[in-house]
């Protein structure tokens, strides 16, 4: 009995979400009421229409039985004439205001969605796959756009066209419509059989479905890996396993429908054949005529269709639900860097930067940063040196606020930065990071990111300035408007890395991040790029005088030694801080014991010139940062 009860309250609490849930989706619907309620009319014409279809045939076989009118006769064919044809003119009007209100749904939700997605913060993307990102703005909302238009308004149809049914049967004759209700009990069980199962695999569809969209993108995004290791075979496999995970759930629905259906038929034409047999009796006694018993059997077969599609519809809102569910999951997440209710602007800045005790853990097992305090004065250059995990873009990233310290605070300009709106501080701090990323646009709007009202002028100078105009012009098809392909594939890794200093440029931040901005180059590359770094961290004159506050995270120590301040960090602390003659002037400190051995790592390579592209890469990716 405890099994029972906790059985039923389980169903009570499943069957109470999926209500909220729908209900939910349903206010997505609200804005289009108008043209779904002429939807929902022009169906009710139809269901009332159908109704009179049967009628109209009990009329003619009663009539050709009798044999004798036959203007009545041309009456009633004109009438089925007519029915036909504003059936059909009805049928038209509604699958067009069905579908246009279905897709208005589905462009609102997509467009919440994905500027909800943008909202939320830099950790979600974090512990998320593109892949599945892509599969909620795609294929789940797809599934939700039948679930609350068109199935809707067909199930109010079905709805319509059996209460109808029973009604008129109950007027015919209420002896053969007990008859026929004695197959609802079997139909409404095995409906609530049948749409447990479907929301189940209707998840584990949807799931799947995500898990492969997810691996086509990773596949995608590292073709060169996959080829350079000759992991097709692999990755062919991997993604065979989704596949097949969603070919035996396609099955098993398959499965649940082939059954479905012919049982539903069972029990509706078992009772026809009740119906079919006490009626003839009806008939043989004279108390129904033979055109009653044919409009009964019609209306019969006409109520078969709707319990039918009334159960099929169940399954499919159930296999919504699930769709539903992930929906609603995502636009519940809430980002974990919120402004505050009272967030100001923040005002135009100098760009004076003071990290005050900061402590950042991304888990609190593994603490990241410990009692980090600097200040990094107007135009000032701070370098941050140390090995690959001690904390250096975590760092940066705080300051933009991709991330909030665990503890003390960050100001810029006096003004606690998590006091001021998110969109007046990005706007007024720049990034140059080391795996630089370019959209699927051409390489002016790549750059115009910057700033999206700058002119081509600005665009090109910005270019210039960034050493990449000469080749945009002299390299590259169409100029300006060469499109550079997906995160930017067609240009090399320095063209990139120079469109997006041009990129900064343009924006003119007060603060500059540069992420490492040069370590996988080779050294041509890595010349131009250093030059064009250098001159967007100089002063800039037509900002109004002033220098731009520069965070460098650098690879190579040859690149900071005019940095006004250069950072060591060690175990997530700050263990030296000073100029690079001062840190060299430590003999037992850690910066003079990297640069002592940077200096013999970059004695000991062979030249530029005698370097293969894979060896000038793997040096590139080497961590000259041992533990001392």
């Amino acid at each position: 009995m405890t099994a029972v009860r906790g059985r039923l309250a389980e169903l009570r609490h499943t069957l109470r979400q999926a209500l909220e849930s729908y209900q939910r989706m349903l206010v997505y619907v609200r804005p289009y009421w108008l043209p779904l309620a002429a939807a929902a009319l022009s169906l009710l014409v139809l269901s009332l229409l159908g109704l009179a279809m049967p009628w109209a045939v009990q009329n003619l076989v009663d009539l050709v039985a009798v044999g004798q009118d036959f203007a009545q006769l041309n009456r009633i064919a004109l009438i089925l004439a007519g029915i036909f044809v504003l059936r059909a003119a009805l049928g038209v009007v509604q699958t067009y205001l069905v579908a246009w209100v279905g897709e208005r749904v589905v462009a609102r939700l997509r467009r919440e969605l994905y500027e909800h997605l943008l909202s939320l913060s830099l950790g979600f993307f974090a512990g998320r796959r593109v892949g599945e990102l892509v599969s909620r703005l795609t294929s789940d909302v797809q599934v939700v756009q039948s679930a609350v238009t068109s199935n809707l308004i067909v199930l109010l149809q079905q709805v319509f066209t059996a209460a109808g049914i029973v009604v008129v049967v109950g007027l015919m004759n209420w002896r053969l419509t007990l008859l026929m209700g004695v197959a609802m009990p079997g139909v409404v069980l095995v409906t609530r059989l049948m749409g447990r199962r479907m929301r189940r695999i209707a998840r584990v569809t949807q799931d799947a479905l995500a898990a492969a969209a997810a691996v086509v993108e990773e596949t995608a995004g590292g073709i060169r890996i996959v080829k350079s290791f000759a992991r097709e075979e692999y990755e062919t496999g991997r993604y065979g396993e989704k596949v097949d995970t969603i070919f035996n759930a396609a099955m098993e629905r398959t499965r649940i429908y082939a059954t479905f259906g012919p049982l539903i038929s069972l029990l509706m034409y078992g009772s026809m054949a009740l119906v079919l047999w006490f009626g003839g009796r009806e008939v043989l006694a004279g108390r129904l005529t033979a055109g009653q018993l044919i409009a009964f059997l019609f209306y019969a077969v006409m109520l078969t269709g709707p319990l039918s599609s009334f159960a099929t519809l169940y399954g499919q809102v159930h296999s919504a639900l699930g769709a539903t569910e992930r929906i609603f999951g995502l636009l519940d997440t809430r980002p974990e860097i919120c402004e505050r209710p009272d967030a100001r602007p923040l005002p135009p800045i100098e760009g004076h930067v003071t990290l005050h005790d900061v402590g950042f853990e991304y888990d609190p097992r593994q603490p990241v940063l410990h009692h980090v305090t600097l200040e990094a004065h107007p135009g000032q250059v701070i370098a941050l040196v140390g090995p690959s995990g001690v904390g250096k873009t975590t760092l940066v990233n705080l300051i933009p606020r991709f991330y909030d310290p665990s503890s003390g605070r960050i100001t810029i300009d006096g003004t606690d930065i998590r006091e001021v709106t998110l969109r007046s501080l990005r706007d007024q701090i720049g990034i140059v990071p080391q795996e630089t990323l370019l959209f699927s646009d051409t390489v002016a709007n790549n750059i115009r990111y910057g700033r999206l009202d700058a002119t081509q002028a600005e665009v090109e100078a910005a270019a210039r300035a960034a050493n990449a105009h000469d080749f945009i012009v002299g390299e590259l098809p169409d100029g300006y408007e060469t499109q550079v392909g997906e995160r930017g594939i067609k240009l090399s890794g320095g063209q990139r890395q120079r469109v997006a200093i041009a990129r900064a440029i343009l924006k003119n931040p007060r603060i500059l991040i540069l992420d490492e901005a040069t370590s996988s180059l080779d050294t041509e590359s890595e010349q131009l790029v250093q030059e064009a770094l250098e001159r967007l961290m100089r002063p800039d004159e037509t900002a109004g005088g002033g220098c731009r506050t520069t965070f460098v995270i650098a690879h190579r120590l040859s690149t900071i030694t005019n940095a006004d301040q250069i950072v060591v960090l060690q175990d997530g602390c700050v263990a030296e801080q000073g100029s690079h003659e001062d840190l060299l002037a430590h003999e037992e400190g850690l910066y003079r014991y990297y640069h002592a051995l940077q200096f013999q790592w970059d004695e000991d390579r062979p030249s530029p010139a005698s370097r293969t592209e894979p060896e000038r890469t793997a040096e590139a990716e080497e961590e000259p940062w041992p533990e001392p």
